[in-house]
């Protein structure tokens, strides 16, 4: 089975499940479905979700990884320790797996990154990490952190690699996630994703899943079917040829979001 290894030896499952607009029972699901990491953020309000979830399930607290994420309002040195402090508070633990910030801002990056190392060495943050920074806005915190970032989160998926960015974190050894791996369903009527789809006997969504672990990117797919969750984490057996991945990866450009961390939101 495939997973991810971090930098500091911390390993993780190959798929994700993202937690942004699902309901409480979709989440119990994705647990019986066998999905053990949870991706969520104050700003989306599922944390209580995910923690009445695992308690549901009888399992163990350790038996999961839950990453959460710093919003925007919340930046700061002491904005970010309230913040976490409430978010594990929703959580109903005593630790997070991973805790990134959420957007950056230029002005106040620097000041939340010292507050989350600091929670980092007090053993509150098992891994840091950041989400839709790009390189010029890691290189930033590289150049004055303490404790490295080892995981970045970005819109990624066929039609929308941000190919600079795949190479600048895989040269940086940090681990790339895609929040949005088949663009919230956007190129799954692709001619070419359908295709491949056909070719491989497989949704589209699984191809779009099994390209992300091609490319060494860790995709954080969600669902409100235990049979479609259960057919995403099968994703990870899908072998697509290298011609079929070259030709994903010149894909003309597709499904983008609209979010870009340094410009207005385009409405698409």
């Amino acid at each position: 089975m495939k997973s991810f290894t971090l930098t500091n030896g911390m390993i993780l499952p190959a798929t994700g499940f993202g937690t942004y607009k699902v309901n409480p029972e979709s989440i119990i699901m994705a647990i019986e479905a066998g999905y053990r990491y949870f991706d969520t953020a104050s700003f989306y309000g599922t944390e209580s979700m995910i923690a009445g979830a695992i308690e549901r399930s009888g399992m163990k607290r350790e038996d999961f990884f839950i990453a959460s994420k710093l919003w925007k309002t919340d930046m700061g040195y002491e904005n970010a320790l309230k913040a976490f402090n409430l978010t594990l508070e929703n959580l109903r633990t005593d630790y997070v797996d991973v805790f990134m910030i959420h957007w950056p801002d230029k002005n106040l990056n620097l000041e939340t990154w010292r507050a989350m190392e600091e929670l980092y060495s007090q053993g509150k943050i098992k891994a840091l990490g950041l989400s839709n920074f790009l390189p010029y806005h890691t290189e930033e915190i590289l150049k004055h952190c303490t404790v490295k970032p080892l995981i970045a989160q970005l819109e990624f998926h066929p039609g929308h690699t941000q190919t600079f960015a795949m190479n600048y974190y895989r040269e940086k050894k940090i681990l790339l996630q895609a929040w949005s791996p088949t663009a919230r369903g956007r190129v799954l009527d692709d001619i070419l994703i359908r295709e491949l789809s056909e070719k491989y006997h497989t949704s589209p969504v699984q191809i779009c899943i099994a390209f992300c672990l091609h490319e060494n990117v860790m995709p954080l797919p969600k669902s409100s079917s235990i049979e479609r969750m259960k057919e995403n984490l099968a994703s990870v057996n899908i072998e697509l040829e290298p011609e079929d991945i070259m030709r994903i990866e010149n894909m003309p450009p597709k499904g983008w979001g609209g979010e870009h961390p340094d410009r207005e939101r385009v409405k698409i």
